[in-house]
């Protein structure tokens, strides 16, 4: 993956500096080892992310990753410290790969954004000292480790926006080098300097000593020039690609290799004027579309390169299981045949053997009877054809029918084939372990191919995050009964509010669990009845989204009253907090109303939405569905869990499952 230039991270301040200014600060995450988002709140605005992948880029994303359960060190310190705070400037340090973003809480928090090299993520306090890095690093010059004072690192390279000419002159005239190659280590990189010179008369390798005034004076304005409209914010962003022009040039050349590129800018350059080029609104957005999608074609590669190896694992143990089998098998065989060859050829064996022992009982050694054998064989004895060796501890090896038959000397000849019987039998009864080893292992490799196939199916790239247009229910916590009454509560102390002032009306039930943290309920009944099947609905939806959820309880009262009774104004002397409301007169209670939800999406006021509410609900609008009730496991892993049941439709985000989730963690029913 391309790491973004000094100009693009230039490009990306000037638009930060106008997002992110005043911004409220939220949760901080680390999807992967080297990456941080920051997720910020901003007036008119809404939700904005914020992507940090050190060495690499910084810009907004419409893209979640997916998060660990367990967020490490770094964003939890991030949260601690800078959560609530407000960010008073984005910028750029010296026209270096360094973003420096500055937020006002209780102190003012400086977070610096390294993306040359490997780059880093650090979080500074008032005194410019370092209270913790993503990454811990050292240098001769520098050391970024916590308490210790944060120095930015050598500046290398020169500002195109501030560079007066005079100083140009000084740089071009000093350097012994293709100017090509002097102006890509000056900061600008190989694709501006290459641009620059494209915008000149002068061939970008002739070395700097060979430029005349004019010269150089021609290379400064195309300089200025290219970089004016950075200065102007004349920015045109914009993602280019050559691939159309690839396959026109391997069609005219088949021959020869080409290769297809892909680059994301903040202006139009000459270098790619020949490629296709698609424009967007902002460079953030541009780069999020960019980088994104390398990001997805990573993490697949990643999931799918872990999965091979657990796959590779199983195939190799198998693989080398069935070798071994075979071994036994072919054992089997040979020793059985050998013994039988051994009784066949008993007469012709016999003889060499009485040769052999004749020559022993006469004090012949060993090695003087195999050099006798060997003679004897060459000169035509015809008791001798089938000696092949004999060792100085009286083995032999026979060669009978073209195979070697190996045998001790010192053996008799029913005991030299009983040895090969002997091994047969043993490797006979290795083969039933053998078989049933392979059988487990064929199981466990049929079991992690099938997982490996269904994660893969499910991985969880990044899927744009599309605002949509909520209606006013979705904004809160609703659900349809089962006789299509709407039921709503609130999602927090100011939508209880919001529930009870703007939504609660006359004709409604007003309806709350019997514990404290609870929300409002409102039973939207537009004048009906409300028999016993609703009110039993809606207090389970009232007690499934209290503080009973995340406290593990099964059952849990709840109580209803008409409008009338619910109050905001206080006795003397009382205070009512934010959310929070008095209810007089006799309260009306559903008892043991059991915590249970399911999700699903249900067809509604015009279009399909994702619903969280009784299983009977349910079941009266959907035909599929998960349901859930108080548990152990982690929302967001259920909610992964819950996506891939019921996202048939590719309607869902899985933010849409967890936003819909009660508080706490669950288990399926």
């Amino acid at each position: 993956m391309k790491s973004m230039s000094n100009v693009d991270i230039y490009t990306i301040c000037q638009e930060l500096k106008d997002l992110l200014t005043g911004a409220r600060v939220d949760k901080s995450y680390q999807p992967t080892k080297d990456t941080i988002v920051i997720r910020f709140h901003k007036a008119g605005i809404g939700r904005l992310d914020l992507v940090m992948q050190a060495g690499k880029r910084i810009h907004l994303s419409v893209y979640p990753l997916s998060n660990p359960q367990q967020p490490p060190h770094f964003p939890m310190l991030l949260r601690n410290r800078v959560r609530g705070a407000n960010v008073v400037s984005v910028e750029q340090h010296n026209f270096d790969r360094v973003v420096i973003i500055k937020m006002k809480k209780d102190i003012t928090y400086t977070l610096i954004v390294e993306l040359f090299s490997q780059g880093n993520i650090i979080l500074l306090d008032e005194e410019n000292n370092i209270i913790s890095p993503l990454k811990r690093k050292q240098w001769s010059d520098r050391d970024i480790s916590a308490k210790r004072e944060y120095i930015f690192p050598p500046e290398n390279g020169i500002n195109p926006l501030t560079i007066t000419e005079d100083e140009f002159n000084e740089l071009v005239k000093s350097n012994d080098d293709e100017i090509v190659r002097v102006l890509a280590k000056s900061g600008l990189g190989s694709l501006y300097a290459e641009e620059i010179l494209l915008n000149t008369s002068i061939n970008k390798k002739t070395n700097c000593r060979a430029l005349s005034s004019n010269e150089i004076e021609e290379v400064f304005k195309s300089l200025k020039n290219i970089f004016s409209k950075l200065e102007n914010k004349e920015f045109t962003p914009m993602i280019v690609n050559n691939e159309k022009e690839v396959e026109r040039l391997k069609a005219e050349n088949p021959d020869k290799k080409f290769k297809v590129r892909e680059d994301v800018v903040p202006i139009s350059l000459e270098t790619y004027k020949d490629f296709e080029a698609k424009e967007y609104d902002s460079f953030n957005e541009a780069c999020d579309e960019f980088f994104s999608s390398k990001v997805a074609s990573e993490i697949s590669n990643v999931q799918e390169s872990a999965w091979n190896k657990k796959v590779d694992k199983f195939s190799n143990r198998l693989k080398k299981q069935q070798e071994t089998l075979e071994g036994f098998e072919k054992t089997i065989d040979d020793s059985n045949r050998k013994g039988e060859t051994i009784f066949t050829n008993y007469v012709q064996i016999e003889n060499v053997l009485n040769v052999i022992l004749d020559a022993r009982e006469k004090d012949y050694g060993w090695k003087e009877i195999g050099k006798t054998l060997k003679d004897a064989k060459k000169s035509g004895m015809k008791e001798a054809q089938i000696f092949e060796s004999l060792d100085p501890l009286g083995n032999i090896v026979l060669n009978i029918d073209g195979e070697s038959i190996a045998m001790d000397c010192k053996k008799s000849i029913p005991d030299n084939a009983e040895v090969y019987y002997e091994k047969a039998k043993k490797a006979k009864r290795k083969i039933k372990g053998a078989t049933i080893a392979i059988e487990n292992t064929k199981k466990q490799l049929a079991e992690v191919e099938s997982k490996k196939e269904k994660a893969l199916e499910n991985i969880m790239v990044p899927k744009k995050r599309v605002k949509k247009n909520l209606k006013w229910y979705e904004k809160l916590r609703w659900f349809l009964s089962s006789n299509g009454t709407l039921v709503v509560c609130g999602r927090d102390a100011g939508t209880n509010e919001m529930v009870v002032k703007k939504y609660l009306e006359s004709n409604d039930i007003y309806m709350h669990a019997d514990i404290h943290g609870a929300p409002s309920t409102v039973v939207k009944l537009g004048g009906d009845e409300a028999d016993d099947q609703l009110l039993k609905e809606s207090a389970i939806f009232a007690a499934s989204f209290s503080s009973a959820w995340p406290n593990n309880f099964g059952i849990q009262d709840v109580y209803w009253v008409h409008p009338e009774q619910v109050s905001k104004t206080p006795q003397s002397g009382e205070f009512v907090p934010k959310g929070a409301f008095i209810v007089r007169g006799r309260r009306n209670y559903v008892r043991s109303a059991k915590l249970e939800i399911a999700i699903g999406i249900v067809e509604y006021d015009g279009a399909k939405r994702i619903m969280a509410g009784p299983i009977d609900a349910m079941k009266a609008h959907s035909e599929k569905y998960v349901a859930i009730k108080p548990g152990y496991t982690k929302k967001e892993k259920i909610a992964k869990e819950i996506l891939n049941r019921i996202n048939e439709d590719d309607l869902l985000t899985l933010e849409d499952v967890v936003r819909v989730l009660p508080s706490g963690k669950c288990d399926f029913i």
